[in-house]
């Protein structure tokens, strides 16, 4: 069996439990999942369509040919001089789904006019996002997973270094950018972001990286990840040019301690709240509760951003397979930030951290 149809029999299992009759799916992070498939995406109607007993995609011939490489799944292809809706009521009566009331998941990122050619193709539907489902299975990770993003956060930790290792008097911000991506260029992988933060620039938690020069006695900050295979990365580190301020370094130290907090709170039954917790509690305790402006951490998969979400606020109960940043932050206007980030993958036994780069800071 391969993942991909691994994958789709376990959906069905989860939709039987959850009471699903049909999931919808478009040319998201979703489908790309599922069933290993990444069609073009335009204002061409286009979905991945699963019942108890069938799987197919609705596709624009224009596009069939190449997707076909990618999966056996049936088409339902449609002409642009036809329009899409006799394909999508094919593929609609192939599953089945033309009883009054079934129970619907539709993808959240679904191009909403794509969302409601399908709801309005359905009998009074009752529906819900995907989250429930594909979202709930691809909580965890599996191994070939772990090991994708092992090998991303791998290389994201060299070119990091391959960054500071550049840092001379007078280069931008920009200038630093374009070392780490044409690192990542060289081994095969390909930029996913990079926030380079100077001086008083780090102390903003999501700075657009741009001209300010590198001077003598500055921090920096270097938040940064490639994607490599289809996986991505996620890191932050910190460091000083020239002679460190102490207080740096001390906010560097508590920034350090809340990492450890909220690695040691990531267990398996513990909930997301109680890692955010940790984090915020230490750095609350050493008297900057009011400059870690953000949560704690967010979810790592086929998307750089997906759950499970590390928030004051969030019931998600922690299982072995997630995987999510941990990277408290102590930003001062005006001066500098520090954040420091790693992407732990949580096991029985407690959380792994994907990155083999020190936290330590740069001088």
């Amino acid at each position: 069996m391969t993942v991909h149809s691994d994958r789709l029999t376990r959906l069905r299992a989860r939709m039987a439990e959850t009471g699903t009759d049909l999931v919808a799916l478009g040319p998201t992070s979703h489908m790309r999942w599922l069933a290993g498939l990444d069609p073009h995406g335009d204002e061409r109607p286009v979905m991945l369509v699963v019942s108890a007993g069938y799987a197919g995609v609705l596709m624009p011939s224009l596009n069939a040919a190449s997707a076909r490489q990618a999966t056996d799944l049936p088409f339902h292809t449609w002409e642009d001089a036809t329009g899409s809706d006799a394909a999508l009521s094919d593929l609609l009566a192939a599953c089945h789904a033309t009883t009054p009331g079934l129970h619907v998941a539709v993808d959240e990122a679904m191009r909403a006019d794509f969302a409601l050619r399908l709801l309005d193709a359905l009998p009074s539907p009752r529906r819900s996002f995907a989250a429930d489902t594909v979202g709930a299975l691809r909580l965890r990770k599996d191994a070939s997973e772990i090991a994708a993003l092992g090998a991303s956060a791998h290389l994201n930790d060299a070119a990091a270094t391959a960054g500071f290792d550049a840092l001379e008097e007078g280069m931008t911000e920009l200038d630093v950018q374009a070392v780490i991506h044409a690192y990542y260029k060289a081994h095969g992988a390909s930029p996913e972001f990079t926030i380079i933060g100077f001086g008083a620039n780090g102390a903003f938690p999501h700075h657009h990286t741009g001209t300010t020069k590198l001077a003598r006695d500055m921090a920096v900050l270097i938040d940064t990840g490639c994607r490599l295979d289809g996986y991505p990365s996620d890191m932050t580190r910190c460091g000083w040019f020239g002679t460190p301020d102490p207080e740096f370094l001390h906010i560097a130290g508590i920034v350090e301690q809340a990492v450890q907090a909220a690695v040691e709170a990531a267990r398996p039954g513990a909930r997301a709240r109680e890692v955010d917790g940790a984090a915020r509690g230490v750095i609350a305790a050493a008297g900057y509760g009011d400059r870690f402006l953000h949560r704690t951490g967010h979810g790592l998969g086929i998307d750089i951003h997906e759950p499970p979400y590390i928030t004051a606020t969030s019931e998600t109960v922690l299982q072995s397979g997630h995987v999510f940043s941990i990277e408290p932050g102590i930003y001062l206007e005006g001066r500098f930030g520090v954040r420091l980030e790693d992407i732990v993958v949580v096991r029985d036994t407690g959380a792994g951290i994907l990155s083999a780069l020190p936290r330590a800071v740069r001088i």
